[in-house]
């Protein structure tokens, strides 16, 4: 029987580390009856944080999924990471969500990584609420965090509810809809309220918010606008239908406050999940795309009378086995199925089909449109692959990853180790499109790449911990790339002749700098057949192959053109290969020639500190050859954000609390590449080749 997909909510939370996710997921869990004590995050002893590194350092690191009802819905909630190296779990926990609640921190306000979380909501077009959450700390204020979502986030906040009292005397909220004010009475009870008239002395703020709420609600109808300026009220019911429609059209964000860590204004939020985000059929549906990512023009309506569309967003491995975590679009997906991976080629079977609770889970025979469930033991199925019937074969968008910043060498502490090594990092892989591991072609050395220090760490932890694989972890090293800065224009003749026909192959090309951004591009422009078409591919061939090892210290090559304007060919000798190896020649012979530039990684770096150390820091980052771009000053501290290399910025976390008493946080995210000066550069190139020259010892 196929439920009604009207009362599905697919929903993610997401916000800065530190906000309150985890602890507004336990309440929801908690007032949902699917837990019945509540635990704490700074316990280590919450339900959604279940790897021993998340309970450890009170921070989420994988995404973890939970199914609950309320009022008759079935809501399927993921609690993401807020950490900057774990923005890959936000993205693609974003991809396959119809809704989401982005959690801000009543005192901290809109933090860095909000910010970087909300543009990702915004590409994904993902209707939202907001949740301000802490408003019993010291330093909070709604009405400021409301204020920054308008200027940071450049985002309309529909202000639903006003806070009663503020810090430690924060009892409850003023629902503007009702006018009735929901007083809790017990910190560690949250179905202990009252629903009351509100304070006297609020009475005014209450009839200006909903002034200004009701304002901007019927401007999604202009009957009740019309009828509204003429002086009539629109209904309660009237309300919500258009506070409904402006979030699906993204026009608003209903805005919330509570203090989830004191139980109090979790239910209104809940409410407004029911009330307000969409339900699978309200979203625009995912578009079919072909193999090499161009849209077909296709959809995948979700329907369970369609053909089925699954697209797989996460991979774990837990103590059963490997499961695939499946967002299925359309059509119904039974245990026992064949389905089509179409990015493979290959089917595979649906064995066991579970729906997650945290790390427990519920044997299902089937599952339908609407719903996000787990699959155990799925052999080639990767992250961003899609699911669909054979018969019915189709694929959707899939997902995009960015690429690692740093790295680190890895070792097997013995010979042992070195297959169990091999294996645990394979899955790791699999979790963790972000994460990358190649063998380095010289030294044989395994080499970890990540988004940053924390996420290479907690990679380092779980070899050791979950795969029991106990690895000696080299230096950092940052991904330096290469480039040139002058346009050349050069000839390459290769000529071999050994016994029967020969190689030859001449071209005539210019090499130049392309934008920024552009990779390597080429261009033929060829007449006459000196070059045959033919071997054009061959050329380019051999330049791409090169452009993985730069001539000043081995590292990729990135933005040049090569345009192959003329060359010579022999009816017999020539061939493709003779092309690719003249290519791969000219390389190595025009490129030092072309004013070759080391390029470096600079990161978005956005730190927060108290307002007697800004001096410092800002002295700091100056040393580490930092921009700063901006001071924001706010009620707990200010906010500094800046352009500072990656190479600078290694054990910076250490510094920046000794500097602050502990006080100071900060976040980076990649923002680009640029030149590296001069004398930084020649200490890189001599370092990497001392590096190569010890390997070969």
């Amino acid at each position: 029987m196929a439920a009604d997909l009207s009362k599905y909510r697919n929903i993610g939370i997401f916000a800065h580390v530190d906000a309150g996710k985890t602890t507004t997921t336990e309440r929801i869990l908690k007032l949902t009856g699917k837990i019945h004590k509540t635990g704490e995050v700074h316990e280590g002893e919450s339900t959604m944080d279940f790897m021993d590194q998340e309970a450890e350092r009170g921070i989420t690191i994988q995404s973890a999924a939970t199914t609950c009802e309320w009022n008759g819905h079935r809501l399927n909630v993921i609690d993401t990471p807020g950490h900057v190296d774990f923005t890959i779990e936000v993205y693609r926990s974003l991809k396959v969500l119809d809704g989401g609640v982005g959690v801000f921190c009543g005192s901290g306000g809109v933090e860095p990584q909000s910010e970087t979380n909300w543009r990702y909501a915004n590409d994904s077009k993902v209707s939202r609420l907001i949740y301000v959450n802490k408003l019993d700390r010291m330093g909070a204020d709604f009405f400021r965090v409301v204020k920054q979502v308008e200027d940071v986030l450049a985002a309309t906040p529909l202000v639903m509810v006003l806070p009663i009292g503020i810090e430690d005397d924060f009892t409850g909220v003023v629902d503007l809809l009702t006018r009735k004010a929901w007083i809790w009475h017990d910190e560690k009870d949250p179905t202990n309220y009252t629903v009351e008239e509100p304070p006297a002395d609020m009475a005014d703020a209450v009839e200006e918010w909903r002034e200004k709420l009701i304002e901007t609600a019927v401007e999604q109808d202009d009957d009740l606008m019309e009828k509204y300026l003429e002086g009539e009220e629109p209904s309660v019911d009237e309300i919500k239908k258009c506070i409904r429609k402006g979030t699906l059209e993204l026009a608003f964000f209903p805005t919330y406050c509570g203090s989830s860590f004191k139980n109090k204004g979790v239910q209104l939020v809940l409410d407004a999940v029911v009330d307000y985000l969409p339900n699978p059929t309200e979203v625009n549906p995912q578009p079919e795309v072909d193999l090499e990512g161009n849209e077909t023009g296709g959809k995948a309506i979700v329907t369970v009378d369609a053909p089925l569309r699954a697209l797989a967003f996460k991979i774990m491995d837990d103590r059963f086995g490997a499961l695939t975590f499946i967002r299925i679009y359309s059509g119904m997906m039974n245990k026992g199925d064949t389905v089509l991976n179409t990015f493979t080629g290959k089917t595979e079977r649906i064995g066991r089909m579970v729906e997650m609770h945290a790390d427990d889970r519920n044997e299902l025979d089937s599952a339908q449109a609407g719903d996000i469930v787990a699959v155990i033991g799925m052999k080639d199925v990767q992250t961003g692959h899609t699911l669909c019937d054979p018969k019915n074969p189709a694929t959707l968008e899939p997902m995009v990853f960015p690429d690692p910043v740093i790295s680190i060498a890895i070792s097997p502490q013995d010979k042992g180790a070195s297959e169990k090594m091999g294996i645990a990092l394979g899955k790791m892989i699999k979790e963790d499109p972000s994460f990358r591991v190649e063998t380095d072609q010289d030294s044989g050395e395994t080499i970890m790449r990540g988004m940053g220090e924390l996420h290479l760490d907690i990679k380092v932890d779980i070899l050791k911990r979950t795969h029991g694989v106990d690895v000696s972890v080299g230096e950092p090293q940052v991904a330096y790339r290469e480039t040139i800065t002058q346009r050349i224009d050069d000839s390459y003749t290769h000529k071999k002749q050994s016994g029967g026909s020969g190689q030859f192959a001449k071209i005539d090309y210019i090499i130049e700098p392309g934008e920024a951004g552009s990779g390597f591009e080429f261009e033929s422009t060829v007449t006459g057949g000196t070059v045959p078409r033919e071997f054009w591919p061959a050329v380019e061939a051999g330049f791409k192959k090169m452009m993985d090892r730069g001539v000043l210290a081995g590292y990729p090559c990135l933005d040049f053109k090569v345009t192959l304007y003329d060359g010579s060919f022999h009816a017999v000798d020539s061939s493709a290969v003779a092309y690719e190896l003249a290519a791969a020649a000219a390389y190595r012979q025009s490129m030092p020639k072309a004013g070759p530039q080391l390029m470096e990684p600079i990161m978005k770096v956005d730190v927060f500190t108290p307002e007697d150390h800004v001096g410092d820091v800002i002295g700091d980052l100056n040393r580490r050859r930092g921009m700063i771009k901006s001071q924001d000053a706010g009620p707990t501290g200010v906010r500094i954000k800046g352009e500072v290399p990656l190479s600078e910025m290694f054990g910076y976390i250490g510094t920046l609390r000794t500097m602050t008493s502990g006080r100071g946080q900060f976040s980076m995210e990649f923002l680009q590449y640029n030149a590296c000066p001069r004398n930084v550069a020649e200490d890189v190139i001599k370092a990497t080749k001392e590096r190569e020259e010890a390997k070969s010892k």
